[in-house]
C-alpha cells in the first residue's frame, strides 16, 4: 500500500483541524509535519530530530525506511516530559 501526502501551507496558530465532514462532532485530526518543518518549528538541527528518532525519545510515523511524519503537539509534549522543562513562568 503506497502513502499518499498532501501538501499544505504551514500553520502557526493551530496544529489541529477538524476532520472532513466532522461538523460540530468535536473530533480533531493530528497535523502531520515533515522532519525539516519539525526542524524549523524547534530551532534544531534535522540530526537532532534523527537522534531523537533514533532514541525513541519522539513519537512517529515511518513511511518508508527513509520517510518519517510527525505530530508537532506529541513531540513537544514528549519533549517537555524528558527534559523536565516546567510549564511555570
Amino acid at each position: 500500500m503506497k502513502a499518499t501526502i498532501l501538501k499544505h501551507p504551514a500553520r502557526t496558530s493551530n496544529t489541529s483541524q477538524p476532520l472532513e465532514g466532522g461538523g460540530s462532532s468535536g473530533i480533531i485530526q493530528p497535523t502531520l509535519i515533515k522532519k525539516k518543518e519539525l526542524a524549523k518549528r524547534l530551532s534544531v538541527s534535522t540530526r537532532s530530530i534523527d537522534t531523537w528518532v533514533a532514541k525513541r525519545l519522539i513519537a512517529y510515523i515511518q513511511i518508508t525506511p527513509r520517510f518519517y511524519l510527525f505530530e508537532f503537539e506529541a513531540v513537544l509534549a514528549a519533549l517537555k516530559k524528558h527534559y523536565q522543562v516546567d510549564a511555570r513562568s
